[in-house]
C-alpha cells in the first residue's frame, strides 16, 4: 500500500515516466508542483497541453513545428543545396545553435537497429529519397550520431545514394574541444585519426 494519498501517487508514478527521472526525482518535483501557487500548476498543465495539440511535423523535412512548413524549411535565404540529415528534433537544434549550417534538414526519426527490429521502412528514408528526387540536392551531410546505429544508418543512405550524382558526406568525429588525448576512448580516436585534416 501507497505511503502517499492516491492523487500523490499518481502524479509520482507519472512523472517518474519521464526520460531520466527517477522515484525520487519524480517525488520531489510532485511535492514541488503541490506546493506552487494554483495558477502556476495550472499554467504548466496548459502549456503541456497546448504543446500536444499544437506541434506536428514538417511535411517536408519531419522537424517538430507549429506551422507547415517549418520555419526553417519556408526560409528563402537557406541554401537549397545542402541537405543535413539527422535522427531526431532535437539534432536539429544541436546543429542549429553552431550557427554554422545554412542548409536544410531531413528527420529520420530514428536509426537503422535490427536488434530492436527498427528496419530502413521505419524510418524516414523512403521521405528522403522523394525528397532528393524533386529538389535540387547537391551534398548529403549524413549528421547521424556516433553509434553502431548511426553508422549504419549512415552506410545505408551512402549506399542508396551512390548511384547519383549527390556528394554524400559524413560529420567528422574525434576528440572533443577541451578534452584529454588520454581519456579518449580507441573508437573515438580512430575516428580523429581518419578524419585528420591539413592545417
Amino acid at each position: 500500500m501507497s505511503t502517499f494519498p492516491k492523487p500523490v501517487a499518481k502524479l509520482i508514478d507519472e512523472l517518474s515516466r519521464l526520460p531520466g527521472i527517477g522515484t525520487k526525482s519524480a517525488q520531489r518535483l510532485a511535492f514541488h508542483l503541490l506546493n506552487v501557487e494554483e495558477d502556476d500548476a495550472v499554467r504548466l498543465s496548459e502549456s503541456i497541453l497546448e504543446a500536444r495539440r499544437k506541434i506536428k511535423y514538417c511535411s517536408k523535412c519531419f522537424n517538430m513545428t507549429d506551422v507547415d512548413p517549418c520555419y526553417i524549411c519556408a526560409n528563402g535565404k537557406r541554401s537549397q543545396k545542402l541537405l543535413c540529415v539527422v535522427e531526431s528534433p532535437k539534432d536539429v537544434i544541436a546543429m542549429e545553435k553552431t550557427k554554422e549550417f545554412d542548409g536544410l534538414y531531413h528527420v529520420l526519426h530514428g536509426a537503422i537497429s535490427p536488434i530492436d527490429g527498427i528496419g530502413p521502412e521505419d524510418i524516414r528514408l523512403r521521405e528522403l529519397i522523394i525528397r532528393l528526387q524533386s529538389e535540387p540536392v547537391e551534398e548529403v551531410i549524413l549528421a547521424t550520431n556516433p553509434t553502431i546505429e548511426g553508422e549504419a544508418t549512415a552506410m545505408y543512405v551512402s549506399k542508396l545514394l551512390s548511384a547519383t550524382d549527390i556528394l554524400v558526406t559524413r560529420l567528422a568525429h574525434g576528440i572533443p574541444v577541451g578534452g584529454d588525448i588520454e581519456f579518449a576512448d580507441e573508437v573515438t580516436l580512430a575516428k580523429a585519426l581518419s578524419g585528420r585534416r591539413k592545417l
